[in-house]
């Protein structure tokens, strides 16, 4: 039997979606109660079910060769990885939102931003020749503009039923989120031909 590549993924909703995703291609697996390590039914894969913003930190030190996540994910870890396959689900959008009298226009200063995402926030408006003032949160960053923390929010937002619910408002996309498939660069020079084998598998119709 040939050795199982390793895969990381991510616990919450996209870890739902990957399983589905993977049943449709003939891929079937499951975690026993409290267990993070699993196989799958061929024994072709050993899986790690970790936290989402811990995957790129398993698959930069080769724990797991592969990892599946976001590309938000895998910028704000600053590791560089091989992106193998985007994939049509768990996609979301990166954007600016504020309090609905809110406008870039009234700006006298640099733009304070409370985010959890201060990378892809700092080159998207140094790219705009506009200054900046990042305030990290690690959660319900919504709470800033209304508590006066912060004018603006950059968040990913999926439906915006969040951003109703504070009174804020979209006040424009930095850029749209996929989710890939990625590998560790030294990994797959080894196992090139496993893992191109597997993409085939997996890849969506």
């Amino acid at each position: 039997m040939s050795t199982p590549l390793t895969i990381a993924l991510p616990k919450g909703r996209l870890y739902d979606r990957v399983q589905k995703h993977f049943e449709t291609k003939g891929i079937f697996f499951e975690f026993e109660k409290r267990k993070l390590v699993a196989y799958d039914k061929e024994e072709n894969l050993k899986i790690y079910l970790v936290k989402n913003s811990d995957l790129p930190t398993y698959v930069a030190h080769g724990i797991a060769g592969l990892g599946i996540c976001g590309e938000d994910v895998i910028i704000e870890s600053g590791h560089q990885f091989h992106k193998l396959l985007p994939f049509s689900f768990g996609g979301t959008s990166l954007s600016l939102a504020g309090l609905k009298d809110f406008s870039l226009e009234n700006l006298n200063g640099p733009l304070t931003i409370a985010t959890s995402y201060t990378e892809m926030t700092r080159k998207h408006f140094h790219k705009k020749g506009i200054p900046v003032k990042i305030i990290r949160l690690n959660g319900s960053v919504e709470l800033a503009p209304v508590l006066g923390l912060a004018p603006c929010i950059v968040d990913l937002v999926e439906t915006g039923s969040t951003l109703k619910a504070n009174n804020l408002e979209i006040i424009q996309k930095l850029q749209d989120i996929r989710v890939h498939l990625i590998a560790n660069p030294a990994y797959y020079k080894i196992h090139y031909k496993a893992i191109n084998n597997f993409i085939q598998q997996i890849r969506e119709d």
